[in-house]
């Protein structure tokens, strides 16, 4: 009986989707015991003046259309903004600025924990009228930014540590990003979804060339990304990616006294004739690149792990390394604009943040399981926001009148 893809995927799916599910629920926390009591989704006098509001800052008592327009303006020069600072990372990674986009990262994460983390501690121990000096909170920010900043890119802090701050990374910008205007929030969340779709699966894409340069130089890709389990080697992808574990299985010469060149030429001669139908294979300058796409087998066909075909191919096995026991990799950016979109419906009604947070999970549910058949590289946003944004809608415009004026006319069902 041939497994399923569930049954393959099933830890990977969980290690992904506990970090997402808990960092959405802490964001709705969040939004929920800071917004004041008297807030409602449509007071953005408060608004901060971010670049996702340098054309138009939205007023509660501005028309509908003018609203649409301005949300337009904003997310489109935000989008240009994105695009324009992906591709100077490019541009940067190409020639070799690792070092300093490394830094970068690092100094971004410390300036998110320190100054915005630190801000939102403020408001919380202000809305709850909580006793601390400020010694004390200035020494717990930075000790805590200091934490944050040593375990990015760094293989001595322990996983479990990094995963940690990169979910307090998301929750932190996420929590900031829904001050942020109802109309200029939705359409900032479309074109973000799209911008996704086209950065990655696009040829010319920022994030595919992006890819495409850390996978051909075998590197770790300068990027704030959640890894559900700790990486082997150094390749690297965006978004969301699984690569295929490696077989344990060994396969020796099962005659010791013949000639090990003709050993190795009859199994590339075997690699190249009979395996065809089987796998796809790549190898690119001297064994820079190993994508490998998996089809399926025929049930008398023997399987063939990694380590056998390096082997053949006179690579050693410390160079072909597989990363066995790298999992699921998610953008930060996927954390963040997912908990966004709960924490804006989180300020209009608990019915909302279910529908959202169901849409959610089971559009990242469906781009893993796309993950698993195609086995490269897919966006994240486009499937999971597009279903949260459509079940927002439908639950505040159909859902919750219908249960209400059932409810108030005592109808049971």
């Amino acid at each position: 009986m041939e497994r399923s893809i569930l049954d393959s995927i099933g830890m990977e799916i969980v290690g992904v989707m506990s970090p997402v599910s808990i960092c959405m629920l802490l964001v709705v926390v969040l939004v929920s015991g800071l917004s004041p009591p008297s807030s409602s989704i449509d007071s953005s006098s408060s608004s901060p003046a971010t670049a996702a509001t340098l054309v138009y800052l939205e007023s509660p008592s501005d028309p509908p259309a003018e609203k649409l327009v301005g949300a337009l303006l904003n997310a489109a020069v935000f989008v240009a903004l994105v695009t324009a600072v992906t591709f100077l990372l490019v541009l940067l990674y190409y020639y070799n600025f690792t070092g300093f986009l490394k830094a970068y990262m690092r100094f971004s994460a410390f300036f998110v924990l320190a100054s915005m983390g630190g801000s939102i501690l403020v408001s919380f121990l202000r809305r709850f009228s909580l006793p601390l000096d400020a010694p004390s909170a200035l020494l717990l920010i930075f000790n805590f930014s200091v934490i944050g900043f040593l375990s990015v890119f760094s293989n001595a802090v322990p996983i479990l540590v990094r995963q940690s701050y990169m979910v307090a990374l998301a929750i932190i910008v996420a929590a900031w990003f829904t001050k942020l205007p109802e109309w200029t929030t939705w359409i900032l969340l479309v074109a973000l979804a799209i911008y996704d779709l086209a950065a990655v699966l696009c040829p010319r894409g920022p994030l595919r060339i992006l890819l495409n340069l850390a996978s051909s130089r075998d590197e770790e890709l300068p990027a704030l990304i959640y890894e559900s389990r700790p990486t082997v080697s150094n390749h690297s992808e965006s978004s969301v990616e699984l690569q295929p574990q490696a077989s344990t299985r060994s396969n020796p010469n099962p005659n010791p006294n013949s000639d090990p060149r003709q050993t190795v030429s009859s199994r590339q001669s075997f690699s190249s004739s009979t395996e065809a139908d089987e796998s796809i294979i790549e190898i690119q300058n001297h064994a820079e690149t190993y994508p490998l796409v998996s089809t399926e087998r025929g049930r008398d066909q023997p399987e063939r792990s990694w380590s056998d075909l390096s082997s053949s191919l006179g690579f050693s096995e410390q160079d072909n390394e597989l990363e066995s026991t790298r999992g699921i990799r998610l953008g930060l950016g996927d954390f963040i604009f997912y908990s966004v979109l709960v924490g804006r419906a989180a300020m209009y009604d608990l019915m909302t943040v279910y529908a959202c947070f169901i849409a959610i999970l089971s559009g990242l549910g469906f781009t893993l399981i796309l993950l698993s058949i195609y086995r490269h590289a897919l966006p994240a946003l486009p499937v999971s926001i597009t279903l949260g944004v459509v079940f927002y809608f439908l639950t505040r415009l159909v859902l919750e009148p219908f249960v209400v004026g059932a409810s108030m006319s005592l109808v049971m069902f």
